[in-house]
Parts: structure tokens; sequence; C-alpha cells
């Protein structure tokens, strides 16, 4: 197997079979992943919930603190007024787009797939361990939170002027620009899964590249811009726009 074909490899997305009441379901990698993520998400939550303190006795305490206090300090910045109705929101998706970018850093134990590039056995192949690569790389994934994204800056703009005054503002400055309007809401959803796909599979491709090529000591240097710094940076992008659009339907 050449490298493009191991590359090709790497990027296909595997699908898993389970039963559900009897049923044969098939779900993608990716959805395992995110599955994975949102229960990481859950149990910290409740854990760290449980064990707040007036004062911060902890450092994870703190630094959610810190965390918490940051995202709502630039919601306020730019929505404004509104801001607590909608800080909930974005802090989610921020969080959980961080830890869906950057989660192919916490793949310590190699999975099969690596093992079967690093090695060119067949046998780690077939062993049914997921890969924790990044859900974000998938179009479906991407686009199914853009649309998610845009739909929450609907609900956003109708819950603050009502859906007369979200009408009324698809029709600003003047009713001709009501096509356009209708049109730049798909627009969004369009451009904000591309970006974050884009970015994401791009930088994923590299480190793929760069674990067939030189498996040792290398990629771990690398995965501290392609892997954790820019996919902390794609995740913060995503939340920007989304906060931009929130803003622009509430005013």
């Amino acid at each position: 197997m050449d490298i493009a074909e191991k590359l090709a490899h790497a990027m296909h997305s595997k699908n898993f079979e389970i039963s559900v009441f009897g049923n044969k379901v098939i779900i993608s990698d990716s959805i395992l992943v995110m599955w994975f993520i949102m229960i990481i998400m859950i149990i910290g939550a409740y854990v760290i919930g449980k064990r707040l303190k007036a004062v911060p006795e902890t450092k994870i305490q703190s630094f959610m603190e810190m965390l918490v206090g940051g995202i709502n300090s630039f919601v306020k910045d730019i929505i404004g007024h509104h801001w607590i109705k909608f800080a909930p929101f974005l802090a989610t998706i921020f969080i959980f787009l961080v830890l869906s970018n950057i989660i192919s850093v916490f793949s310590i134990i190699p999975s099969g797939e690596q093992l079967y590039h690093i090695t060119g056995i067949e046998f780690f192949e077939r062993l049914p361990l997921v890969t924790l690569k990044p859900p974000t790389k998938n179009i479906n994934v991407t686009f199914a939170l853009s649309v998610c994204a845009v739909l929450y800056s609907i609900w956003a703009a109708v819950s603050i002027k009502g859906v007369k005054g979200w009408v009324k503002g698809l029709a600003t400055p003047s009713f001709i620009m009501l096509p356009m309007n209708i049109m730049e809401i798909g627009i969004r959803s369009f451009s904000l899964s591309i970006r974050l796909f884009g970015n994401i599979l791009c930088a994923f491709a590299i480190m793929e590249t760069v674990y067939i090529l030189v498996p040792i000591i290398l990629p771990a240097g690398l995965s501290l811009y392609f892997d954790f710094f820019d996919g902390i940076l794609q995740a913060f992008i995503f939340s920007f726009l989304t906060t931009i659009y929130i803003y622009e339907a509430v005013e």
C-alpha cells in the first residue's frame, strides 16, 4: 500500500453496526467520537458542578470559572444587554468544538489503524478499535453544526423581536432585500460548515501524512499546532461568527 492509499484509508470514515431493539443500525466513527465527547462534557459538568465552592478550592474550578468568565465577557461585549440569554449556548458549542477538533491529541495509545500504518502488519488493521479522529473532518458534522448555529440565531431574533419583528428585519433596509436576506441564511450555513470542515480536514491530512512518513518524534511537535492550536482557533472562529449572527439578529 503506497502513501496515497494509506492516507486515503486513514481519512475514510468507518461504519459500525449496532443493534437497537433488535434492529441493525449503522453509525459512523464520527458519531461514536461525538457521543464520547458529549459523555465527557456531561460527566465533567456534573462532577465539577457538584463540587463547586463559593471560593475555588481546586485548580479545575478556578480554570472553569476563568473560562466561563472569559466567554461571558466576550459574548457580552458583542451582543450587549441580551448576552446572558445566549451565553450558555455559545459556551457549549465552543467547548464542544474545541474537544472535537483536538480529540486526536488524546490518542495516546495507537489505534489498530495507526499500528498498521507503522508496521504494515495486517493483523492490526483488523482490530475493532475506534480511532479518535476529529468528527469535524466530516462535512455532515460541520454542516449540522452550522445549521444549528444559524437556526439558533433565527430563534434568538424571534425570542427578542417576535415573529413579526424577525420578518421585518429580513426586509431591512427595504423590501427589495428580502430575497437576498433569505438567501444569506443558507449561505451562512454553507460558509460556516465549509470553513470548519476545510481547515480541520487539511490539518488532519497533514498530520496523517506525517504519521505515515515519520511516525516517531516529529508528529508530537507538529501536533501542537495542527491538532491543538489550529483546533482551538477554528472553534473560536466558528463561535465568534455565530455570536455575530446572533447580534445581527437581535439588534
